[in-house]
């Protein structure tokens, strides 16, 4: 009798290493909004408490050279979501925070969710969407199967009124209908309804894009952290930010520690990134992130606006506590989740390339020659394009820091990172020929992406 039972028990656990070989491993993306590019305690800050993104650094791969697909909120989503330029994804500057406003992402993109959807997985989006407020063009619309958080582009984090372009509206959805949770912190909301996600959906593999909305304004950190932080006598603006930042970080501590306590930890792919740089806008005090030694912020193509902090983490499979200094780009996650995941792309016309072998090796190359951005449409639109070390910047905005532009370094300005990461000193008239290349290089691309 013993030697039946030994042997019906090494069958179920052959059966359940089979089973678990098998399965397909989660997939969490969470995107922060307005974070700087050095805002974080592993990306060098020596002001800001961040110990949850730190674990997560620690447990995972950290790049120093990963940039966002745009400077704005729209345009970057859509990258991360679909794998393409923002300009081959329609949507190159921000979709209306107006419910039945037209505009925002075509339905026709095919997003990470309908890639993981039609791979049997389970999908949801837990937090801001801004990819368009018609049925279509929102989350259900889009390859998700639950969607809960606010349309536009932000929210008060208490009452869920979106309040800065009137009239003043509320803007809180769980799959498509609207609902009302007055005085509930938003944040808070997030990591429940995650949470409660991964629980119903624990033996299956599911896919969740994590939108927060912060350290975007309205700045409502904890108020146990900005008592912190003014008591470390960090001035403001910078005060609100850093406790806003925390705010943020302890969030992800506890999605983490919940994928961790479901036994999930070694089937789950954590991706973290910025959507772009700080703001400086009125409404965000004018300021409070940093974008370190980077020039530039949201809302410009100067590194400060596109260099943001970026983490894979996935124990037991990738290594762990290392850094990489490979260019890689937010267009790239969804061709990396397709490979470690063995997932199909459902449509492989994208400009994201795998970065699994630079995720495994210091020593692998960068799968990116070339990168573009464009921000807008027509002869002014904002745009950059990068090949190696040298990057040519078209039609600036002026930025915060430093002297303000002159009329020739807004039409065309050029950097070498590897001298000068600072961009600090335009080079275009010492380097006619690297002009000339690489606007050759921009030219042949938007030809290219607005042929479609």
């Amino acid at each position: 009798m013993k030697r039946i039972l030994l042997a019906l028990l090494s069958v179920c656990l052959l059966a359940s290493t089979s089973l678990a070989a098998d399965r397909k491993p989660n997939v969490i993306v969470i995107f922060t909004d307005d974070q700087g590019s050095v805002d974080a305690g592993c990306y060098g800050t020596k002001d800001i408490k961040t110990p949850g993104i730190d674990r997560l650094a620690e447990r995972g791969v950290r790049f120093t050279q990963f940039y966002a697909a745009s400077a704005v909120c729209s345009p970057s989503r859509a990258g991360l979501l679909t794998g393409r330029y923002p300009l081959r994804a329609g949507l190159t500057g921000n979709a209306s925070s107006t419910h039945g406003a037209d505009g925002g992402m075509a339905s026709e993109q095919v997003t990470m969710a309908e890639m993981f959807k039609a791979a049997g997985y389970k999908t949801a989006h837990i937090g801001k969407w801004h990819l368009g407020y018609v049925e279509e063009k929102m989350p259900l619309g889009q390859g998700f199967d639950y969607s809960f958080g606010h349309m536009g582009g932000c929210i008060d984090n208490y009452s869920h009124f979106f309040y800065w372009q009137g009239p003043n509206r509320h803007d809180l959805w769980r799959n498509g209908k609207e609902i009302h949770q007055q005085g509930s912190f938003f944040p808070d909301m997030m990591v429940e309804e995650a949470s409660q996600f991964m629980t119903a959906n624990q033996e299956n593999p599911f896919f969740i894009y994590f939108a927060m909305n912060t350290p975007h304004y309205p700045y409502q950190g904890d108020s146990d952290w900005l008592a912190y932080y003014n008591k470390q006598n960090v001035k403001y603006p910078r005060n609100l930010y850093n406790a806003f930042v925390s705010t943020l970080d302890a969030r992800i501590d506890k999605l983490v520690s919940k994928v961790d306590s479901l036994g999930l930890k070694e089937d789950t792919i954590i991706i973290y990134q910025s959507d772009h740089g700080h703001s400086t806008e009125e409404r965000a005090h004018f300021g409070g992130g940093s974008s370190g030694p980077y020039r530039g912020h949201k809302f410009s193509l100067f590194e400060g606006g596109i260099r943001v902090p970026a983490i894979i983490s996935w124990p037991g499979h990738l290594p762990q506590n290392e850094v990489r200094g490979q260019m890689a780009h937010g267009c790239d996650w969804m061709a990396t989740v397709s490979e470690l995941c063995d997932v199909k792309l459902i449509n492989p016309d994208i400009d994201g390339r795998s970065i699994v072998a630079v995720c495994k090796s210091n020593e692998a190359a960068s799968p990116h020659k070339v990168i573009h951005w464009q921000m807008g449409n027509g002869p002014k639109a904002q745009w950059a394009v990068r090949q190696g070390d040298w990057k040519l910047l078209g039609n600036s905005r002026n930025v915060n820091e430093g002297e303000p532009l002159s009329a020739e370094d807004k039409k065309l300005f050029l950097a070498n990172l590897d001298e000068d990461v600072s961009e600090s000193r335009n080079l275009v008239s010492s380097n006619p020929d690297k002009v000339k290349e690489l606007l050759k290089l921009r030219e042949a691309w938007l030809k290219s992406a607005t042929a479609e």
